[in-house]
């Protein structure tokens, strides 16, 4: 890891040369802000593990903290993480109140017309979770468009607007975060939460005894990425420059290892 981390800060140094030596205000104003400040604001959610979540100790970590860590770290500015409601993010970005969200956010055309994207940096897609092992089964989206469930999914993710249109027919509710709706498919609240798939995987993880069940592959493909302003292209130019030099010396590798293959960190949770 360390000699790593010293190849990706050596690239960072090459693609930082290549940026303007300034940076106009007028032109580029949240890289602007950024580097006047010496602060990056990352806007997540803090309750979608292993992509970010609270500790037992109180602090935000996981992958796409790590993520902004090492942005953060290689701009050489100081990293304070924002949480809000997933919901809200997007607007936040919009409004000013982040610089860039990181938060598993699906990239899509409608998501694209009010923000720029760099990624993805990982391909997922939608499961759900449920307690029964024939849902459980199924391997055609449209297999939970029944009248007769009741699913749950987190408000304004791809997740609800995915059930919304396969499953037309079903009672849908939503959460403004998985911890509630999580609680509601153990309590048998709901018959399922639509998810994606690696937040479905964990959770069984974290709850063995609970007689739980996904899917056995994703329902769907969704690439996720990194949000920011539009109309910034300086710092869209160097965020694109930097995720490629995590890619390039293997560290982004390494990330997708440690949370979502190695476990270890299960431990660190409340």
């Amino acid at each position: 890891m360390n000699k790593l981390m010293t190849r990706f800060f050596a690239l960072v140094l090459v693609l930082a040369c290549l940026l303007p030596a300034m940076v106009s205000a007028a032109d580029s104003p949240v890289l602007s802000r950024i580097v006047d400040s010496g602060t990056l604001r990352v806007g997540m959610s803090g309750n979608q593990p292993p992509f970010n979540m609270f500790n037992n100790q109180g602090d935000i970590i996981g992958f796409d903290h790590d993520m902004a860590r090492l942005l953060a770290d290689a701009m050489g500015v100081e990293l304070k993480i924002v949480t809000m409601p997933f919901p809200e993010l997007l607007p936040a970005l919009d409004k000013g109140k982040v610089d860039m969200v990181m938060s598993g956010v699906t990239m899509t055309p409608q998501r694209n017309l009010k923000a720029a994207f760099v990624g993805p940096y990982l391909v997922s897609g939608k499961a759900i979770l449920t307690k029964s092992q024939t849902l459980a089964a199924i391997d055609e989206a449209e297999d939970l468009d029944q009248s007769d469930l009741t699913i749950v999914a987190l408000k304004g993710s791809t997740s609800e607007a995915f059930t919304k249109r396969v499953a037309p027919g079903v009672n849908l509710k939503t959460t403004d975060d998985y911890d509630k709706a999580v609680a509601m498919v153990l309590e048998g609240k709901v018959d399922a939460m639509v998810a994606d798939f690696p937040i479905c995987a964990l959770t069984l993880l974290r709850h063995p005894e609970a007689g739980l069940a996904t899917t056995l592959d994703p329902l769907t493909i969704e690439p996720m990425g990194i949000a920011l302003p539009a109309g910034d292209s300086l710092l869209l130019n160097m965020v694109t420059n930097y995720f490629s030099a995590l890619e390039a010396v293997g560290l982004m590798e390494l990330l997708e290892i440690r949370w979502f293959e190695d476990g270890s960190w299960l431990a660190e949770m409340p």
